[in-house]
């Protein structure tokens, strides 16, 4: 039988009632005393220790640790930069802001920023941290001077490496003193489609089970499988709507990928399948119809130029749904470009109004992920990360504070960085099998051949059908590479299984011309086997073995030798080692990929690993061997396979 409710007024009629009719000689019980009463066992969490404290330090009973006095501040919440106003800085957080001189309190240091602006620190929309090349601690030495005090993790780069251990990875730094706060988005991508197997696999429970870790979990990934969203008949269909079903019991957010979809029709599809967000938009008239069906625009650089001044011409009153971001750049592009106050700068060079542009690296985001009582906003309660700038129209950086701490002074770094001894579970992640040998590479075609067809890829081919080609066979019965054609070999090499499994192909107008030149990488978004392109058989094992046995990283080799290396060791992806000791390595890289010739382009292809991708619009691509499949090309839309060579 079901509870029968009452409203609060029955219920104390009733309750009056019951009482009038206990009989008078009913024994009384005798009042229960205050020392007698239950003791309330309820242990509060850090975030409301931390709010308590906050409360007490607004109102004047208890010191401050620091105060921005004098300062000019934008309030995100109404657009508008107040002059002469105070930063009260307490418990790693904001306490109290208002006009100078106001608060009733005491502090234990201030900092006079007469002159100066103050905005929120900058936040990501959607990046991965992968591509740095950086592990979160190394990271923030990077960023923070740049303003960019936290993100947003995409992170289906190391997903794919460490599986379960994903958001375990991603907290360690911030729970070893770093400042850079880290939010996982965590990774749909794992694995990126059913013809590939990494190191990990994510369905409904995994997903629960990342939500309820920590709160700093906050969404799912970018789901980039397209044709397993809206296909039943796809491998990938159960997972991913098991992930996507997961997030929303969970509270998360579910980030999606709309690379080419277009029409209004696929938007339409997009959005109601509850993919709230966007880092795809190239185009203007994209933009605005995504935006006009509720889905949050996460733009690139490559996207501002065409996006924002159409925004502008229709005129957008709110770009609350709109935010900037980086989503991959490297620490050598970094070091030259700039992080988020380089995606500011860009919108408002544009024309985008100076208090937008500077919500759109913050605030936005923040709401986006239902974090911004965390980040996002000079306000009570937020994290204190407060950028001081000396001109915001060029987004001159003066000083940045992380959680409080004056973590940069005029471009340079100041905090410690700790040491974190990575586990190996995420070091040792290199399984080929065995060292790799020329034969792995060679193509061989079918016996007393003079010719046969080929299937030949390039670099973002996005086309229904694969090119076709007819190629002459060598002496020895092989297919090789001919730089002076346009045409390179390509090689993915699995390093999950330990088998030493090799696929490898023709491509065209990508690679090495250089005689005995390869060029190798375990940086191959999304699942990041080891790839390598060549003219050389051996050159490209030796590529290869060198970054298996590094741990992972680029190796070039030219004229049969190794001349340069970039050590990732920690997943295939980061290292944790020195800003500047990394972008050496990519500096040289470069240099010595510059001595080269190189089909159609001067210089190192390092776009190339992001070339192996299988999400939509890809079609035809070339995977690591798997059952069914010894060539590794697949239609990954279709699950369709084809022979390299007929």
């Amino acid at each position: 039988m079901s509870a029968t409710r009452y409203p609060l007024a029955a219920t104390l009629f009733i309750s009056v009632l019951l009482s009038a009719c206990t009989p008078r000689n009913e024994t009384k019980q005798e009042a229960v005393s205050d020392t007698d009463a239950p003791v309330d066992t309820h242990v509060f969490k850090e975030e409301v220790k931390t709010r308590q404290a906050l409360t007490q330090v607004a109102l004047g009973r208890e010191t401050a640790e620091l105060v921005i006095q004098n300062v000019t501040l934008l309030n995100v919440f109404t657009q508008e930069w107040l002059p002469a106003q105070d930063i009260v800085i307490a418990h790693n957080r904001i306490a109290w802001v208002g006009d100078t001189g106001s608060w009733p309190g005491e502090t234990q240091s201030s900092y006079d920023a007469n002159g100066l602006w103050a905005v929120p620190g900058f936040g990501e929309s959607h990046k991965h941290i992968e591509s740095s090349y950086l592990t979160p601690e190394y990271e923030a030495a990077l960023v923070i001077p740049h303003g960019n005090t936290w993100t947003v993790e995409g992170s289906h780069e190391i997903s794919n490496v460490v599986g379960n251990r994903n958001a375990e990875f991603w907290l360690e730094a911030e729970r070893k003193g770093s400042t850079l706060k880290i939010f996982p988005a965590i990774g749909s991508a794992t694995p990126p489609t059913v013809y590939e197997s990494g190191g990990g696999y994510y369905g409904y429970n995994e997903m629960r089970d990342f939500l309820t870790y920590d709160p700093r979990v906050v969404a799912l990934g970018e789901v980039m499988d397209w044709s397993a969203v809206i296909n039943a008949d796809n491998g990938g269909h159960q997972r991913i709507w098991e992930m996507i079903e997961a997030t929303y019991d969970y509270r998360g957010v579910v980030e999606g990928h709309g690379m080419n979809l277009t029409s209004q029709t696929d938007i339409s599809a997009f959005a109601a399948a509850g993919l709230a967000s966007d880092h795809e938009v190239r185009l203007a008239d994209e933009g605005i119809e995504k935006l006009r069906r509720g889905v949050f625009l996460e733009i690139k650089q490559a996207g501002m130029d065409s996006l924002f001044p159409k925004l502008l011409e229709i005129g957008l009153k709110d770009w609350s749904n709109v935010s900037v971001t980086t989503d991959d750049r490297d620490v050598f592009a970094t070091l030259q470009l700039g992080s988020m106050d380089y995606n500011i700068r860009s919108a408002i060079e544009l024309g985008v109004p100076l208090e937008i542009a500077y919500q759109l690296g913050s605030y936005n985001t923040a709401r986006h992920f239902n974090i911004d009582h965390l980040v996002g906003a000079l306000a009570p309660g937020r994290y204190a990360d407060v950028v001081l700038l000396s001109d915001p129209q060029t987004v001159t950086i003066e000083r940045v504070y992380a959680n409080g701490q004056l973590a940069a002074d005029n471009g340079e770094y100041l905090l410690p960085i700790p040491e974190i001894e990575y586990p190996q579970w995420a070091t040792d992640t290199m399984n080929v099998g065995r060292e790799l040998i020329a034969a792995d590479f060679v193509i061989t075609a079918p016996e007393g051949r003079e010719t046969v067809k080929a299937a030949v890829l390039e670099p973002f081919w996005f086309e229904p059908e694969f090119i076709t080609k007819e190629l002459p066979v060598a002496e020895d019965g092989t297919v090789k590479a001919d730089p002076e054609a346009g045409l390179i070999k390509v090689a993915v090499v699995d390093r999950y299984h330990g088998t030493a499994a090799v696929s490898k192909m023709i491509w065209q107008n990508v690679g090495p011309k250089t005689p005995g030149s390869a060029l190798a990488s375990s940086q191959s978004h999304d699942l990041h086997n080891i790839w390598t392109m060549g003219n050389d058989d051996y050159a490209m094992a030796l590529a290869a073995n060198t970054v298996a046995n590094m741990g992972g990283g680029w190796a070039l080799v030219n004229d049969g030798k190794v001349v340069a290396t970039v050590r990732l060791d920690v997943g295939g992806l980061m290292t944790a080692r020195p800003v500047n000791e990394v972008a050496a390595e990519m500096e040289k890289l470069h240099h010595q990929a510059d001595k080269m010739a190189w089909i159609n382009a001067n210089g190192l292809p390092e776009r190339m690993r992001f070339a192996f991708l299988t999400a939509a619009p890809w079609k035809w691509q070339l995977v690591a061997p798997y059952e069914g499949n010894p060539g590794g090309l697949v239609d990954v839309t279709t699950g369709n396979t084809h022979e390299i060579i007929w």
